[in-house]
C-alpha cells in the first residue's frame, strides 16, 4: 500500500484555453518542472483546460477536475472552432497499435482516443458510442474489467493505465470505462457513493474498500471488492496488481491491510 499524499485541490480557477493530448500518455506533475513528482496522467485524444502558464509548462485541468502541471510538448492547442473537425465518432483504444500515413505507428493504452486519421494496425479500438454496450454499468462487468484489463499491471504512482497505475488510478479508469465517473484520488473517491459498511464479509462485488496507514486515519488506499471477502487492487507492497483474500490473516500483508481498513462505499 502506498500513502496518497497528493494535495487537496483548491477552488477551480478560470480557463485560459483548451488543449488536446497528442502523446499516448502525458504526465501531470505537482510542479512546473520535469523533476517534480508525477501526480497523474492524461491520455491521447483527451482534452484538458489550461488554467495557468509558466514558460513551457501549463497547469491543466482534466475532465475529472483534477489539476497538474504538463509540458506543452505533450499538448496541441484546441482550435477555437470545431467546425472543421471530423464528424466521425471518436474511437477509444482498448489497447492497440495504430498507424497514420504521415506519422507511422504508435501504441495507445486503454481509454486513449484515436485521431481521425489513425487506423488500427493491431489490437482493438471501438467507437465511443459502443462503450456502454461493451462495458455496461454493472458490478459484475466492472470487476471483470478490473481483473482482465489490469492483470499484471505494475504499480506506478500517478499512473492510470495497464502500463502502470496506482490504486486510485485503477479504480478511476475501470469505472470510467463503464460510464461511472469518479474523482482521481482515493480520499476523493471515499466521498462518493453510499455507505457500504465496515464488514468485509457483507460487501458486494464492485464496492470500494478504503484504508489508511496514517495516524489521522485519512484515506490513503482503495481497492475493489470481488465478493466472498476478496479484493482486487494495485499496491506498492505487492508490486502492483493483486487479488487479496481478506479472510487470510495468516498472510502478514493481508493482516496489515485488515488493521488499516476503514470503511466501504457503494458507487454502483
Amino acid at each position: 500500500m502506498a500513502t496518497d499524499t497528493r494535495p487537496v485541490e483548491e477552488a477551480a480557477t478560470p480557463v485560459l484555453f483548451s488543449a488536446t493530448v497528442r502523446s499516448p500518455v502525458a504526465p501531470m506533475h505537482g510542479e512546473p518542472r520535469i523533476a517534480s513528482q508525477m501526480i497523474s496522467q492524461q491520455l491521447a485524444g483527451h482534452r484538458v483546460d489550461i488554467v495557468d502558464e509558466d514558460g513551457d509548462w501549463v497547469r491543466a485541468r482534466g475532465a475529472d477536475a483534477y489539476e497538474g502541471w504538463m509540458h506543452v510538448g505533450f499538448l496541441s492547442r484546441a482550435p477555437e472552432s470545431t467546425a472543421r473537425q471530423s464528424r466521425q465518432p471518436s474511437r477509444v483504444s482498448l489497447g492497440c497499435v495504430t498507424q497514420t500515413p504521415s506519422s507511422g505507428r504508435r501504441q495507445l493504452p486503454l481509454r486513449a482516443v484515436l485521431a481521425p486519421d489513425e487506423t488500427v494496425y493491431s489490437g482493438e479500438a471501438i467507437e465511443a458510442t459502443q462503450l456502454a454496450q461493451r462495458f455496461p454499468r454493472t458490478a459484475p462487468a466492472i470487476i471483470r474489467s478490473a481483473q482482465d484489463l489490469f492483470m499484471a499491471t505494475s504499480y506506478l504512482w500517478g499512473g492510470v493505465t495497464p502500463w502502470g497505475a496506482d490504486c486510485s488510478g485503477l479504480v478511476q479508469s475501470v469505472f470510467a470505462l463503464h460510464g461511472v465517473p469518479l474523482p482521481r484520488d482515493a480520499w476523493q473517491q471515499a466521498e462518493t457513493g453510499v455507505d457500504a459498511g465496515q464488514d468485509v464479509g457483507e460487501l458486494l462485488p464492485g464496492d470500494l474498500l478504503f484504508f489508511s496507514d496514517r495516524d489521522d486515519r485519512r484515506v490513503t488506499h482503495v481497492g475493489i471488492a470481488l465478493g466472498r471477502r476478496q479484493m482486487v487492487h494495485l499496491a506498492l507492497g505487492r508490486g502492483g496488481y493483486a487479488i487479496e483474500r481478506l479472510n487470510d490473516r495468516r498472510d502478514p500483508y493481508v493482516d496489515r491491510l485488515r488493521d488499516r481498513f476503514l470503511f466501504a462505499r457503494r458507487v454502483v
